[in-house]
């Protein structure tokens, strides 16, 4: 199952900014659809007036049994009415990161930054969800995923400041920060 990001003029979720973190920025779009799919969406061309990025949910890659455990137990899903507020954070790491084995990677990614341990503190309020896009040809390696309430913005920004501080992100080359509101249809 695909998962397409598409920047544009239209779309269930009103963009209110689009920042670089490192890299190159995505133009900005006033709207964000965001739809799943057994193919990749159209338009697979670039175009001045919207953008699409695509990627795929997979296993989990460095989590061992143990943390799996501890995130399925307090993870929230994707879609709750609540959760009216979300962030897609578009990644690419550099090719250090690929040149590096699996298990260096898993040493960096949680022995060293903690990135499972220090983000639990942050479910079930945050609901997150990694799509993969390496593989796919696209521009980034992962497309990452949060919805979250209003009321739970300022953990979001601790979450993110907090990873962002890693050894794991000093692999990080291209990151776009995207910021989303759901629209809501008044009758």
């Amino acid at each position: 199952m695909f998962r397409t990001f598409r920047g544009g003029q239209s779309g269930g979720w009103r963009v209110t900014s689009i920042s670089s973190v490192t890299g190159e920025p995505l133009p900005f779009m006033p709207a964000l659809s965001v739809t799943d799919g057994d193919a990749v969406a159209l338009p697979l061309v670039p175009s001045r007036n919207a953008w699409r990025l695509v990627g795929v949910p997979s296993s989990l890659r460095y989590t061992e049994r143990p943390e799996k455990q501890q995130l399925v137990a307090v993870q929230a899903g994707l879609g709750r009415p609540e959760a009216t507020s979300a962030a897609l954070i578009p990644i690419r790491k550099s090719q250090a990161w690929w040149d590096l084995t699996q298990e260096e990677r898993r040493k960096i990614f949680e022995d060293k930054s903690h990135h499972i341990a220090g983000s639990l503190r942050f479910l079930p309020a945050i609901a997150r969800q990694l799509y993969h896009c390496r593989d796919l040809g696209e521009p980034f390696d992962f497309l990452t995923w949060f919805e979250f309430a209003p009321a739970h913005a300022s953990l979001f920004e601790e979450l993110v400041d907090m990873l962002r501080q890693t050894e794991e992100w000093s692999y990080v080359e291209r990151e776009v920060d995207v910021r989303v509101v759901k629209e809501v249809l008044s009758a």
